[in-house]
Order: C-alpha cells, then sequence, then structure tokens
C-alpha cells in the first residue's frame, strides 16, 4: 500500500483534498492517506513515525512551512517522501523554490480539480516505481561516518594519488569497494539548469545536491557504477564494464545514461551532460581515462549530452586542462602532514607556472578546482574547512566558478593557500597524535586478523612510510610492536579466562603457527606461553589452598 500524506493549515483544504483523492479513485491504485498535519513540524512527525511515499503539502503554513518541511526531508530521507505542493497565486515565486527542491509539481489551491490531482499523483507514482524498482540495482549504501572515506578513495583515485596497486587494493576492500570487472571509464559530468542562476546560493546547493542524490539512485539501475561529487555542479561517474558488455558498452553507457537524464529532465527540470574517458582494463589507469574526459568535456553540451573519448579522432592533446598528479607527491604529503611550508612550496609553484602564462585561464580554473576538490575531499572536515576560509565571501568558496581572469584565480588560490596554512599550522601536531590513535584502534578492533603495516595504513588513508614515522615519533614502540602487544595481551586473556590451548590461541590471533606465535609471546612477555599458564595456574586461588 502507497502512504499519502496531507500537510495544510486549513481544515477545509485538508477535508477537500481528501474528497478529491476519493472521488478520483485513487485508493484503486493501493493508495491510502496516513495522516493529516496542519504545520510542517507535525508533518515532519507523521513522517518519521508514517514514512509516507508521497506528501502534499502546503507552501505557507504556521511553524515550519512546506519549503522547510522539504529541506529537512531531503536532508534527512533523501529522495522520498515525494512532494506535491499546494499553492496560491501570491506565493508563486515560493512555488519556483520549491521545484528546485525537487517537487514533482505545484497545483494552485483556487484550481485544483480532481483531473489536476489525479494527474500529479500518477506522476508521483512513475517516479515511485522508478526508484523502487532501481533500490535492488544500487550500490550498498554507504554509513554516514564513512562518507568521507570513500569520497577521499575516489579522489585518489581519479587523480592518481595512490601510490601503488597494493595501496589501492587494500583501501577499497577496507571500504568494501567491489572493482571486479573487465573494463572500466571515468566520465566528468555536469548538471544544468537554465534558472539555476536567479537561485540564491542555498537553493542552488539544494538544487545541484538534490540532482546529483537522484542520479545516485536512478543510474545504477540500469549501470554497475560509482558517482563522485566534484563541485557544486560537477561530478564522475566510474563504470564497471563485465565481459560480455565490452563490445557494446558505449551502447550500454549512453542508454543508461540518457535514462537516467530522461527522468531528470521531465520530473525536476534538470540536465546532464559530459564526457567519458578510455577504455582501461585495469581500475588505477582510470586517471587517465578521466583526464581524457576531462580534455574533452568542452565538446559536449545539453544538446550533445555525451561524447566518447575514443570516438574522438584527436591527433594530439589539446591543453586545457591541468594534470594534478604533476604534484601528487608533495601534495599528499603537505597534506598529510599537515605541513605548511611544504604546502606554501607546492602552491608557489602552481601560481608561478600561471602567472608566466596568463592566457592559460581555463587551466588555471582547472587547477584551482582540482585543487578545491582535494582540500574538501582530502583533509578532515575539508567542506567546513574551505567554507571557513572564504566566509567573507557571500558566494563562498563557490565564488571560483564566477571568476573570468587568469589573475583573479590566482587571487582565489592565494586565499585558500593562506587559510590551509594558517589552519596546518594550528592542527599539525594534534592530527599527528589523532593519526596514530585512530591506527592503534584499527588494531585493537582487528586483533585476530593478520594485520601489515600497508593494510593498517591503507585502511586509515596514508601512506605505510608515514605511518611507520609517525608510530616511532608518537609511540612508545614501533608498528610492529605494538600489533604484537596487543595480540599477545589478548593471548594471555584467552589462555587464562578460557583455557585454550597454545595452538588454537594462535589460530584465533592470525599467526601462521604454534611456533612463530610462541616465539613471538616470548619475546614481549619473556617466557613461553606454556610457562605463562603454567604460573597463572600455580598462582590461581585453587592451587593455593
Amino acid at each position: 500500500m502507497i502512504r499519502l500524506l496531507i500537510a495544510d493549515d486549513e481544515p477545509l483544504v485538508q477535508i477537500g483534498v481528501k474528497s478529491m483523492l476519493d472521488r478520483a479513485g485513487l485508493s484503486g491504485l493501493g493508495i491510502e492517506i496516513c495522516g493529516t498535519a496542519s504545520n510542517g513540524r507535525e508533518a515532519l512527525k507523521l513522517i518519521e513515525k508514517h514514512s509516507p511515499h508521497i506528501v502534499i503539502t502546503d507552501i505557507k503554513m504556521p511553524i515550519m512551512d512546506g519549503l522547510e518541511l522539504m529541506r529537512q526531508c531531503q536532508q534527512k530521507y533523501g529522495r522520498l517522501p515525494l512532494f506535491i505542493v499546494l499553492t496560491s497565486y501570491e506565493e508563486f515565486h515560493l512555488a519556483k523554490e520549491a521545484l528546485s527542491l525537487h517537487a514533482i509539481e505545484y497545483l494552485v489551491k483556487y484550481e485544483l480539480t480532481e483531473e489536476s490531482l489525479r494527474s500529479s499523483i500518477q506522476n508521483a507514482l512513475v517516479i515511485l516505481d522508478e526508484i523502487t524498482r532501481s533500490s535492488q540495482y544500487q550500490v550498498p549504501s554507504v554509513p554516514a561516518e564513512n562518507l568521507l572515506f570513500h569520497e577521499r578513495f575516489f579522489i585518489m583515485l581519479l587523480h592518481n594519488l595512490f601510490e601503488n596497486e597494493e595501496q589501492f587494493r587494500l583501501q577499497a576492500q577496507t571500504l568494501s569497494l567491489n572493482f571486479e570487472a573487465a573494463g572500466y571509464l571515468a566520465s566528468y559530468m555536469e548538471i544544468t539548469n537554465p534558472k539555476s542562476d536567479t537561485m540564491d546560493a542555498n537553493r542552488q546547493l539544494n538544487f545541484f545536491s538534490g540532482t546529483l542524490q537522484m542520479v545516485k539512485t536512478l543510474l545504477p539501475k540500469y549501470i554497475n557504477c560509482y558517482i563522485t561529487a566534484l563541485d557544486i555542479r560537477h561530478f564522475s561517474i566510474i563504470f564497471l564494464i563485465p565481459e560480455d558488455s565490452l563490445p557494446g558498452y558505449t551502447s550500454l553507457i549512453r542508454n543508461s545514461v540518457e535514462n537516467t537524464a530522461e527522468m531528470l529532465r521531465n520530473y525536476y527540470g534538470a540536465s546532464i551532460h559530459g564526457s567519458v574517458g578510455r577504455l582501461v582494463e585495469n581500475p588505477t589507469d582510470l586517471s587517465a581515462s578521466f583526464q581524457d574526459a576531462r580534455q574533452i568535456f568542452s565538446m559536449s553540451s545539453p544538446g550533445m549530452p555525451l561524447c566518447f573519448y575514443d570516438e574522438q579522432d584527436i591527433k594530439e592533446p589539446t591543453r586545457n586542462i591541468f594534470n594534478i598528479s604533476i604534484f601528487k607527491n608533495d601534495i599528499v604529503s603537505a597534506y598529510e602532514e599537515y605541513d605548511p611550508h611544504h604546502l606554501r612550496n607546492v602552491f608557489s609553484s602552481i601560481q608561478e607556472l600561471f602567472r608566466e602564462n596568463p592566457l592559460y585561464f581555463l587551466q588555471a580554473l582547472d587547477a584551482a578546482s582540482n585543487i578545491l576538490y582535494l582540500s574538501i575531499s582530502l583533509l578532515p572536515n575539508g567542506e567546513e574547512l574551505v567554507s571557513d576560509i572564504f566566509r567573507d565571501n557571500p558566494q563562498g568558496y563557490r565564488c571560483l566558478f564566477t571568476l573570468n581572469s587568469t589573475e583573479q584565480v590566482l587571487q582565489w588560490l592565494n586565499t585558500l593557500f593562506e587559510g590551509l596554512c594558517a589552519y596546518f599550522v594550528s592542527k599539525k601536531k594534534d592530527y599527528k597524535n589523532q593519526i596514530v590513535l585512530n591506527a592503534k584502534k584499527y588494531i585493537r578492533n582487528r586483533y585476530t586478523e593478520k594485520l601489515t603495516l600497508n593494510e593498517v595504513a591503507a585502511a586509515i588513508g596514508i601512506s605505510p612510510n608515514y605511518l611507520s614515522y609517525l608510530f616511532k615519533k608518537y609511540s612508545d614502540c614501533g608498528f610492529i610492536e605494538y600489533v604484537n602487544q596487543v595480540k599477545i595481551q589478548k593471548a594471555k586473556e584467552l589462555m587464562t579466562e578460557k583455557n585454550m590451548k597454545v595452538y588454537e590461541v594462535a589460530g584465533v590471533l592470525g599467526f601462521d603457527n604454534a611456533f612463530y606465535f610462541s616465539k613471538v609471546f616470548r619475546k614481549v612477555e619473556g617466557c613461553s606461553p606454556s610457562e605463562y599458564k603454567r604460573k597463572q595456574g600455580d598462582n590461581s586461588p585453587a592451587s593455593s589452598e
């Protein structure tokens, strides 16, 4: 049964809508009214209680209006419930804002008829069916606490920032990301809406974030993929192509994107277009595919929604993109270590490059965009940090996308650099201590596994060499010593409290064999496991009686 909620501060409107729904015969479509509310706050409580699929809401209500109700539901629940908005003529400007929040449509109260209401409900049912059917194809949802690590992972993958394939594989495994496919491609996509330029910053953010969420809901229905936000308007899709789809992969991708785009266009007034890079056999080569996509992005448009690198006759690379991986090691090192001196050197090199080439505006803008992506994704609370740096600008850090000269971009970069350097100075020491604490917590939670330096470093998103260095500097022992201490402490508990045999304990704690376990135990405790068990037995209350 599909649940529908009515929210309006006028009792007569509530009664009228109910009556129209009954006369329109919507009960035959499996729809039931699960409740009514006279303001947004009441509606929010009922939504939490009944989880309706569709909400018909007035825009102007006391305590909490319909727009705020939609915002809070979008933030808390995502795409459902779907909203149909009731409005009056004098509230027409608010109706436009409701559409930017992905309302199905708005209906003028005094022109409401059974036919118009039924039509709106049927549109909602079509969308609901698409969302419901697509749920079985979606990539498993990501817990909120892991979102930062997922975003960081994909930003590093797209910009070739992993040290080696082992680090990539270990981190993908830790984050439960499956990269089993015959081929891979990366795209560079843009969300557009003719009316977005007339929206204020908050409405734009709501519109674009809501549209991206719908892409994440709909596209996996058609094709296996991962979707990552790059900035307020741009995102990347990583396509995973199975063996049997390789011959026609362009058709598969084009049909999948076009089906998704049609839904966005018909029901939300949003368009997406972009470019797809070359097909690669190894996921660690996706950065090359991503560079291809960015190189040919200008060939796409709302009228030409998707272009493929492999279909273009490109004799030589165009000079319209900036490859951030040139500064790969320096950027990763500066961000990992919170090193303001190292960061300033990197930024100075980038600024000098574009001061010598002031006509390369597009390249400068691309460089700034890449650094913005990395700052937001690689730094803890990156979005909040960068927003604070640009707090004095009405458009925040997004003012970058309104600039029109290389000099303006360099000024924007300088503001970002100075803010990051100041933050690094204040957080450097505490951050390094926190890295070690996070690593120790990871080890304690996985004492039964055969832990390696590479695995733990990949799990917390830093290089193995840097983790080893931090352990030596901020801990009273090295990495291996700490792993052994944790395992041996647990071994002592298992032998004394559960009376487990030596070979059983060795197996539980992930040692290759009992001999190696005994060797490590002796090194840590100064005696063999058997001797320790015997001593504990001799010291037990029963043995002293």
